[in-house]
Order: structure tokens, then sequence, then C-alpha cells
């Protein structure tokens, strides 16, 4: 209590002493930075797929849940075979069945060729033969085809993994019955993010064609270097901006679709005054620096900052004229004060 009664006596004006010993001081001037738009986005991941059912069945086995890592080529889930099973079984048979029609129609075939040859049957009777044993061909061809198909159907039964991924989530139970074109697992692949954002059309010229961008992640209190961007070609009539994509480093650790994370575009230069940010001292809702005097002496005052630059500096909006000197370490400078 007392000590919050002096912070506010010292920031309403009461009168300066002499600080104890000589607290290093930094001075406010105003320097050339980068200036920066910036606009909120969401992560998403470069690859995410849904992976479907593509036969009929009842769910045998899942192998794998959401927030699980599954490798490319791994089953995640296997469906009931035995309908698939007997369909191949059902289509191989129908191939038996057809080629042994087609022995039959070639071999009667030959014999009408050579009867005809030796003019005992009509040029009517040889086209027929002929005829027939086409006909079976084409059925073997179509039977074959079947059994292909069938044999294909029976290999969704094991859903494998499109490629390396992470399970996003998980649609189905085991014991469900699922059709053609269900969902049956969502993921994504960890290892390429970027981050979507609109950005107004009149700031696009600003930003150029391929800026580079500094990722902000304020749940992770990370900045992260984009490793490109691209503008789409594409404006939205109904917002009037532009979607730009930003693509993060590849593996990058704590990202993950669906992240809120702020994108710093530059923007040319402006000169701003600027103090170091270890120089603010800040209590509940009060933003306040040690300006020295000529003589020495601190004096609490309060600034109103603007945004942190790079360097550890952050920009004074007010409560501060270029040259004047603050202390670099606050609570030092304030200990002394109050010792006072």
């Amino acid at each position: 209590m007392k000590n919050s009664w002096i912070f506010c006596l010292l920031l309403l004006g009461a009168p300066t002493v002499q600080a104890a010993g000589d607290p290093s001081v930094a001075v406010a001037q105003y320097r050339e930075v980068p200036q920066t738009y910036s606009a909120d986005g969401l992560v998403e991941a470069t690859r995410q797929s849904t992976v479907s059912a593509q036969i009929s069945g009842r769910v045998k086995e899942i192998l794998f849940d959401a927030g699980d890592r599954v490798e490319k080529g791994q089953v995640m889930l296997r469906i009931d075979e035995r309908e698939a099973a007997q369909a191949l079984a059902g289509s191989r048979a129908q191939v038996s069945q057809a080629q042994a029609n087609m022995q039959n129609a070639r071999a009667a075939y030959e014999r009408a060729r050579q009867l005809a040859a030796q003019k005992f049957i009509s040029q009517a009777a040889l086209d027929k033969a002929e005829a027939d044993y086409k006909a079976s061909l084409a059925q073997v061809a179509a039977s074959e085809a079947g059994a292909e198909q069938a044999g294909l159907a029976h290999g969704y039964a094991a859903v494998i993994a499109p490629y390396s991924w992470v399970v996003a989530a998980r649609h189905v139970e085991t014991g469900e019955t699922v059709m053609p074109g269900k969902p049956l697992m969502t993921g994504f692949d960890p290892a390429g993010m970027r981050v979507i954002v609109s950005v107004p059309q009149d700031k696009l010229a600003d930003i150029g064609a391929r800026p580079e961008v500094i990722v902000e992640a304020p749940s992770l209190n990370r900045r992260i270097k984009a490793a490109s961007a691209t503008v789409q070609p594409l404006a939205d009539a109904r917002t009037h901006s532009t979607q730009v994509r930003v693509y993060l480093p590849a593996n990058e650790t704590g990202i993950y679709p669906g992240m809120f994370v702020r994108a710093h575009f530059p923007a040319g230069k402006a000169s701003k005054l600027l103090i170091p940010a270890s120089a603010v001292l800040r209590r509940s809702e009060v933003v306040a620096v040690y300006v020295a005097g000529e003589k020495g002496d601190m004096t609490l005052r309060q600034v109103r900052l603007g945004e942190a630059v790079a360097e550890g500096d952050v920009e004074v909006l007010a409560g501060l004229n270029p040259g004047e000197k603050v202390a670099l370490d606050p609570v030092k400078a304030g200990m002394g004060v109050v010792q006072k």
C-alpha cells in the first residue's frame, strides 16, 4: 500500500529528488524503422484430406485415433471384407466360365473353317462360328475387368494412409456400418503449414507481390520468419480484400491447423521516437518512465506507447520529447527516489 501511494504521488507531479547512485540512461530519439502492416490469420495445413470408405461394410478395426501420427502406407482402419471377398470369388468364377466358353467357341470356329474349306458347310455357318468366337473373347475381357475391379474393392477393406500425417479427426466407431463415400478419418501433414490472411486491396502495393513476412504466434510468444508468401490473383468483391498465403518453415514445432496468428508485412519505413523497452515501468494500467533531469534527478512521467520495434525498442507516442534521457532500469531508479 505504501509503495502504491508513493508511485501515485510521483506520477501526479510530486517534487523530485536526487536519485541514489547513477543509473544508466538512454536518449529518446527519432530513428527510421521499418513500417509494418499487421493482419490476423489462421494456420492451415498445405496438405489436408479426408479419407472416405470406398466399399460398404462394417468397421472391424480402428488402429489410430485423433492426435496419432501415421506413416505413409500404414493401415489406419479395416472394414469387414467378407462381402468384398464373396464378390471377388464370384468375379473369378465368371472369368473361368467365360474362358471355358471361349475355348469351346474357338474349337467350333476351327472345325467350321476346316468344313468350309471342304465345302461341307455354308459361308453363313462359318461366319456365325467366327462371330461366336469373337463374342466369347469379349466376354472373357469383360469378366477379367470385373474381377480386377472386385480385387480393387477387396483391397479397399484396409484403409491406407495416403501420406505421412497426423490424424485430426475420426468420424466412425468400431462396429459401425459404412457405405461408399462415408468419411472415415481426416488428417494433415504437419511438415507443411501456411497462414491465410486477407489484405485490403489498398495495402497490396505497399507489401509487394512476394513480401518477407514475420508471423507472430501470441499463444506461443514466438515470432517466425516466413519461408515465402504468395498474393493470390483474386479479390473478394464483398470485402475488397485479397487472400495472401504465408508459408511457414518446414516442421515448425507447436504450430497446428486452426491456430490464431498475426502476420506482419513490411510496408516501407517511418521515423519514430524510440526508447528501449526495458526503460518502461508498468503498474496496472499506468505506463511510465523515469526521466533524468539536468542535475541527475529522476522524475516519473506517464507516457503513451506505440508498437514495439526491432532491437528491443518501443515507440513513444506522447509524454517524451526528443533528446530527453530515461532510466534503463526503472526499478532501480524508483528505489533511489523512494530512499531519498
